[in-house]
């Protein structure tokens, strides 16, 4: 169930993603949650803490405690910058000291009704071209669908590490390490 996009969003922003970084060879940002990611990050303010900074120092995948899993909670500037960033500075004062911003909650939901409820259905080349068409908007979502592909799993994408597994990825290995073998492979 998404937290911030509706279910036709979430549709569509799957194909979308799916049309970005594709199955064929391989997981895909289908396999990997990617539209988790992005939907995680733009509805991050409806969680407690908000889910930006995963607390650390370890993940637990390697040992240590599994910190990861819990979120810090933001300083005020921290928060007020991360709202900017998602929401936007929605005519607020403290949000425009360098005047208006648009948030990526806007941009999304913006360029998803751009792209059309049909976009799914569309033939490889038809989504090529709606995409090509809003490139300003494929770009941010590439971005992300990359930063869910192969980020930590803790915000949200990554799903099973496939991604990292994809590019024969250790991830973090902390408190273990890298043993000599490792550091010296080519």
């Amino acid at each position: 169930m998404p937290v911030f996009l509706t279910d036709e969003e979430y549709t569509i922003l799957t194909s979308v993603c799916s049309r970005l970084i594709p199955s064929e060879d391989g997981p895909g940002a289908t396999e990997a949650g990617v539209v988790d990611y992005i939907d995680t990050l733009l509805g991050a303010f409806s969680y407690d803490p908000p889910r930006i900074w995963a607390a650390g120092p370890y993940s637990g995948r390697h040992g240590g405690d599994p910190g990861f899993a819990e979120f810090l909670t933001l300083s005020p500037l921290e928060e007020l910058a991360w709202r900017s960033r998602i929401e936007g500075s929605l005519g607020l004062a403290e949000r425009e000291v360098n005047g208006p911003v648009v948030g990526l909650q806007q941009r999304y939901r913006e360029g998803v009704a751009a792209l059309g409820s049909g976009f799914p259905e569309l033939s490889p080349s038809e989504q090529d071209a709606a995409l090509h068409a809003h490139a300003e908007f494929a770009a941010l979502v590439f971005e992300h669908a990359c930063e869910g592909m192969y980020g930590a799993p803790e915000y949200g994408g990554n799903r099973d590490l496939v991604g990292w597994r994809l590019i024969d990825f250790a991830g973090d290995v902390q408190p273990r390490g890298y043993t000599d073998a490792e550091v010296s492979e080519p």
